[in-house]
């Protein structure tokens, strides 16, 4: 089932790709749930996350640019994503914080209380090589108090990303 989730994930991510571009992507890995006080629900997860920067947008507040991605834990939950980033630059450090909703299903994980969460997340990567950045992201997903309950998680991941 597992691996079945990973494909659509994969499939998804090619499909609404557009041929013609330099895309960046990202893979991470990481710690699903790390405040959860019990432990039980925390697990790791897989993710995949894809930037297009031609279609980013230069403003006054920073590099706006769209995101899609998702993540899958050892507990078979998954979390589907689209939304904005925003990216300042202080040298070889990127500083990215990002807000996505997106589509979550427990699988065996943790309940969050609805399909539609929102993930807020802020990200720190430095350029490794060119066109290739190593980061830590920390984030948040949570449903805004809108689904039966609303315990919210908290992730910590390490990703590689590359311009192809």
């Amino acid at each position: 089932m597992k691996l079945q989730r990973l494909y659509l994930l994969f499939f998804l991510l090619l499909f609404f790709t557009p041929v013609k571009s330099e895309n960046e992507y990202t893979f991470y890995i990481g710690t699903f749930d790390t405040i959860d006080k019990e432990k039980d629900d925390e697990a790791t997860l897989y993710g995949l996350e894809h930037n297009n920067p031609i279609l980013s947008k230069d403003t006054f507040i920073g590099r706006f640019s769209p995101i899609t991605g998702g993540f899958i834990t050892e507990k078979d939950s998954i979390f589907i994503y689209t939304g904005v980033q925003v990216q300042y630059e202080i040298g070889p450090l990127k500083i990215t914080p990002s807000f996505a909703p997106g589509y979550y299903e427990k699988g065996d994980g943790k309940d969050l209380g609805m399909a539609l969460e929102f993930q807020s997340k802020i990200k720190l990567s430095f350029n490794f090589f060119e066109n290739t950045k190593i980061g830590y992201s920390y984030s948040h997903i949570s449903n805004n108090d809108w689904g039966t309950i609303n315990p919210g998680v908290n992730n910590e991941t390490i990703s590689f990303s590359k311009i192809f």
